[in-house]
């Protein structure tokens, strides 16, 4: 029996969980067990959002004497005042940590991936490690998010400055800024958005980076031009404020529209789609961006060299043209040389999000001397172990795989497996001490929806987990210590399960091998299929998966972020449960509760009535183990200490990564902190397709 089982105080601690049949299992499902506590957690302050930016023109703008005089003085480019919008989106000083900066200086980033090529719209990865969000702007930007307060939390303008919804909420306006131009000097429009819309999201054979879909904005929505600043949204929904989060990174980052239809099929004679995916490799330098740096070099398996945009639309309040960084830097390593490069001084940047470093990390950035300073933040990094549910023919499966997923399908089979799992191992197997907490699904502790008396929680009970498969009616037949399919399934055979896996993060394999090995102790045979993070990502979109270990997304860290990925609101919405072969999806009763929650979330604007509804969506989601919760522990931001500007508390991951949570754009470094790091000084991007910067 678990030592978090008392059986006289099942009933007080369940609240509303009650009703539970009498079941083969010893161990009574319970509330999870309290946190242990993190005092290392850095504090927030919350500020209201409109304390953030604003759009507006200033008397003058301003840009580092160098562009000047190289660059505007010799007629290569126009004046700065001429490069910006008509109202600038304007940072307010109040809310920068260290006030309005100075320009110069590098921000190295050390990043564990490969960038595929520049056609993110496409689906083609940068390499993460915030390689895309510095180049990519979408609609709105939710990553600051994380320091507003509660009752103002709705995503920020950013391209789109603002937006009216009609009288009865079915239709949304979004005024799109005005003047703003890629970084080759060429305006940015309602082309640029309808293109995306029209020829990548809703193009069938185009898959948009992060999975964005047309339901991802809501099934039945539609988009039109009005103007070329101006775009208007149908919604079925009446007021459905929740797309205002689908509009930001990573799903509604519009592409240069004027460079990718120079090789897009409709608009191209001649080229196909995959031709068109892959027409702008690493190699094609200058991409045109609207974000804050471009690149001009890429060395494989060495370094991508970004520098400033000199049309970036964004300034602080003194009229200096942003970004206050000349350079960005991504050293093509390993994530765990991440940690080790930041702590070290040799990286400037890193999301410590692997625990097997926490201890090291903690002891090094102790000292006096050391050269960064870490920080850590809530309980927002969770590893879910997800089961395939679909029946009906996403991803095609073989006879076995077929029979995986109706076991995936069955509740005991789902039970059995979440109580067979010593989750207080789990979390000692990748760090010893306060940092892993017991996590059985669902919502994060770290988000405000959480609540901990509506969490169910199967405690570690391996053989009352044995039990289970048995009534399941899975025997080991053969005498080979796993068990079997019932005569007539999948031959007999011994039920064997493929787990996928990101075999780029050293935490990714380390959980699988711990699950891998407490399933064979069930009787289950799990062999693993690591993949890197690209064709990991590929195998799970297109659903070649029996189970697959997932870290959480912003749908369980925020939730009012994507939120349909909560359930199967569609047909592409779910990252375990999509539609097979006929469009449908082969809904579980359950999930068809889930459904109605997160549609009635989605619809209502009530806080009060958002937080019963997510009670109600997390006793639901853990009663029935929708996922099955590993582990969850607190991120850590690594930060060299010449940098200024970075905001206390900010979270590893929360609406998004602390790339885009601390504001580049607006992270400077003092000048008498200043290093020589950069490796094109004085020098601006070229035209697109030329091969490095412009001197």
């Amino acid at each position: 029996m678990s030592s978090f089982f008392h059986p006289k105080k099942t009933a007080a601690l369940l609240l509303g969980v009650s009703a539970f049949a009498v079941t083969a299992w010893a161990s009574e499902p319970t509330v999870v067990p309290e946190q242990p506590p993190f005092p290392a957690q850095g504090k927030i302050t919350y500020v209201p959002r409109d304390s953030i930016e604003e759009f507006k023109a200033l008397p003058d703008y301003h840009e580092p004497d160098w562009v000047t005089e190289k660059f505007v003085k010799t007629g290569k480019l126009p004046p700065v005042g001429e490069r910006l919008p008509k109202e600038p989106l304007v940072f307010k000083t109040g809310n920068m940590p260290d006030g309005i900066g100075v320009y110069g200086d590098t921000m190295r980033h050390v990043v564990g991936g490969r960038p595929e090529g520049w056609n993110y719209s496409a689906g083609q990865t940068q390499g993460w490690g915030g390689i895309d969000i510095a180049l990519s702007e979408c609609l709105t930007r939710t990553a600051p998010l994380f320091q507003v307060e509660a009752k103002d939390v709705e995503p920020l303008p950013n391209l789109a400055k603002s937006w009216d919804w009609s009288e009865d909420g079915h239709k949304l306006t979004m005024h799109l800024i005005e003047g703003a131009k890629w970084s080759d000097g060429v305006p940015f429009s309602s082309e640029d958005v309808m293109f995306y819309w029209n020829d990548n999201v809703l193009d069938p054979n185009v898959t948009p980076l992060n999975g964005a879909t047309p339901e991802t904005f809501g099934e039945g929505t539609t988009l039109k031009a009005i103007d070329a600043n101006t775009v208007e949204w149908t919604f079925k929904e009446a007021f459905p404020r929740q797309y205002l989060y689908s509009m930001a990174y990573g799903t509604f980052c519009p592409g240069p529209a004027h460079i990718l239809k120079t090789k897009h099929p409709k608009y191209a004679t001649g080229f196909t789609y995959d031709q068109y995916k892959n027409g702008f490799p690493p190699q094609y330098l200058n991409i045109p961006v609207m974000g804050a740096w471009v690149p001009v070099a890429y060395r494989p398996d060495d370094i991508i060299v970004l520098r400033r945009n000199p049309y970036y639309w964004k300034v602080d309040e003194a009229g200096n043209q942003l970004p206050y960084l000349n350079e960005v830097h991504y050293k093509l390593s390993t994530w765990a040389d991440r940690d080790v490069q930041a702590i070290a001084g040799s990286g400037d940047f890193s999301n410590l999000e692997q625990p097997e470093n926490f201890v090291e990390s903690l002891k090094r950035a102790a000292s006096d001397s050391a050269p960064a300073r870490l920080a850590f933040g809530a309980r927002l990094t969770g590893y879910n172990l997800r089961m395939n549910l679909s029946a009906n023919g996403w991803g095609e499966p073989d006879q076995r795989g077929q029979a995986v997923r109706e076991l995936n399908r069955n509740e005991d089979f789902r039970k059995a497996v979440t109580m067979a799992l010593d989750r207080k191992k789990i979390g000692e197997s990748l760090v010893k001490g306060p940092f892993t907490a017991i996590y059985p699904g669902g919502l994060s502790s770290g988000t405000s929806f959480y609540d901990r008396q509506s969490t169910v929680y199967y405690p570690f009970d391996l053989e009352g987990a044995k039990a289970l498969l048995e009534k399941v009616g899975l025997k080991d037949t053969d005498g080979n210590g796993f068990v079997n399919f019932p005569a007539g399934t999948a031959g007999g055979q011994d039920v064997q399960i493929v787990l996928l896996t990101n075999g780029d993060y050293g935490t990714d394999r380390n959980l699988a091998e711990g699950v891998i090995g407490q399933m064979e102790q069930l009787g289950l045979k799990v062999t693993l299929n690591s993949l890197d993070g690209t064709k990991k990502d590929s195998a799970h979109y297109a659903g070649q998966f029996d189970w697959t270990i997932r870290r959480n997304d912003p749908d369980l860290t925020s939730v009012v972020q994507n939120t349909t990925q909560l359930a199967p609101t569609g047909p592409r919405t779910s990252w375990h449960h999509r539609a097979g072969k006929d469009g449908t999806v082969d809904l579980l009763p359950y999930e068809k509760e889930l459904v109605g929650i997160v549609s009635k979330f989605i619809a209502t604007n009530d806080n009060g009535e958002r937080s019963e509804l997510m009670k109600q969506y997390q006793k639901i989601a853990t009663e029935n183990v929708d996922t099955v919760g590993l582990t969850e522990y607190p991120g850590a931001l690594i930060v060299n200490k010449r940098f200024s500007n970075i905001p206390v508390g900010a979270p590893i991951f929360m609406f998004n990564w602390a790339e885009d949570t601390i504001i580049r754009e607006r992270v400077f470094v003092a000048a008498n902190k200043q290093g020589d790091y950069e490796l094109f000084p004085q020098q601006l991007p070229g035209k697109p397709g030329d091969k490095g910067p412009m001197n």
